[in-house]
């Protein structure tokens, strides 16, 4: 019987061919806590063709109707895989210069279909913020100086961020079962293009790092550290360690790649993640912590704003399509992200 047949076996081609695709672009594994042999055996390997890479993909999906249920293997990881393996093919045809439109390529990484916004919806956030920052003159000018009130002193960055991140842990720790050895380390980075990042190193341990280059705000720093930490990115992997990987011997789960359906389902829980760690009120929770560092926070002004702005959510995507879709001048995009972004 071919290797492909069998779950277990399938699996080590689907890890296999992920790690490969790391081969490509350094990074595109974000984590694999998996068996350290399989990443052995890649970087043995000559540096793979994307096009290879598209024929291993389809393969194993033609193959995945064949796996015999049972044994833990059921319809619901045949379709995690399958979406998966989708994902991986899109990705290898890009490597391979083949000219996929932009809307299909984000549906065949994440499985959805995106649309542009509405920018009355813009509008009336914008109001919506006017109103609760008060004071005259335009928009853009009063958010800078609300921003500028709430950046957080270099100096006292990292001990903000330990003041959370403890908080944080005592409350999902309370609600989450998590390992007694879990653990988090964080560095203050500089000189990267984000703000915050996550790297899940296997065992329940992650190092975040923060970037110091990013002026991070007082109302903002709460969701970062819950967004990589706790209940986010940190605990999401901890979690699928022991119950899935550990506890169901879910090998799949021990490999993290980006651009496919669980990059997205992570960021998504990520962003919920301080929501569902204090409520909607997690403003008067926050001030309470800033005020033990003697640092003066508005916790609930800071909940209007975030409420308020939270229907811009959709202008960076609509940027997104403006640029790769519809092919519009990049000047005009990044006017269009400093008018609704503020």
């Amino acid at each position: 019987m071919e290797t492909s047949q069998q779950p277990a076996a399938f699996i080590r081609e689907y890890l296999l061919l992920g790690l490969r695709f790391d081969r490509l672009e350094s990074g595109y594994v974000d984590a694999f806590t998996g068996d350290p042999s399989l990443r052995r055996t890649v970087l043995a390997e000559p540096t793979p063709e994307p096009a290879d890479l598209v024929r291993q993909a389809q393969r194993l999906i033609a193959a995945l109707p064949d796996l015999p249920h049972g044994n833990g293997f059921d319809q619901v990881r045949s379709d995690y895989l399958g979406a998966h393996l989708r994902a991986l093919t899109c990705a290898g045809r890009k490597f391979a210069g083949e000219d996929i439109g932009f809307v299909d390529e984000v549906h065949d990484y994440f499985d959805v279909h995106i649309a542009k916004g509405e920018v009355d919806t813009y509008r009336q956030a914008h109001a919506r913020l006017s109103d609760v920052l008060g004071g005259d003159g335009p928009l853009a000018e009063r958010m800078e100086v609300y921003r500028a009130a709430e950046e957080i002193p270099p100096n006292r960055l990292a001990e903000c961020i330990e003041a959370f991140s403890s908080a944080l842990r005592d409350r999902v720790r309370a609600e989450y079962p998590l390992p007694d050895t879990e653990t988090v380390e964080y560095q203050v980075v500089t000189d990267q293009p984000w703000s915050g990042f996550n790297y899940y190193l296997g065992d329940y341990r992650s190092t975040v790092a923060v970037n110091a280059d990013v002026k991070q705000l007082m109302s903002n720093l709460p969701r970062l550290v819950a967004h990589e930490s706790y209940p986010g990115h940190h605990t999401e992997h901890c979690r699928k360690e022991a119950g899935l990987v550990n506890g169901k011997g879910q090998a799949e789960q021990t490999i993290f790649l980006v651009n496919t359906p669980q990059c997205l389902m992570a960021e998504g829980l990520a962003d919920l993640a301080l929501y569902a760690a204090t409520g909607p009120h997690w403003g008067h929770w926050a001030s309470e912590i800033y005020a033990d560092l003697a640092l003066r926070f508005d916790g609930e002004r800071a909940e209007a704003v975030a409420e308020a702005a939270a229907a811009l959510a959709g202008v960076r995507q609509d940027a997104a399509l403006m640029l790769h879709d519809e092919h519009r001048d990049a000047d005009e995009v990044a006017a269009f992200l400093r008018r609704w972004l503020l």
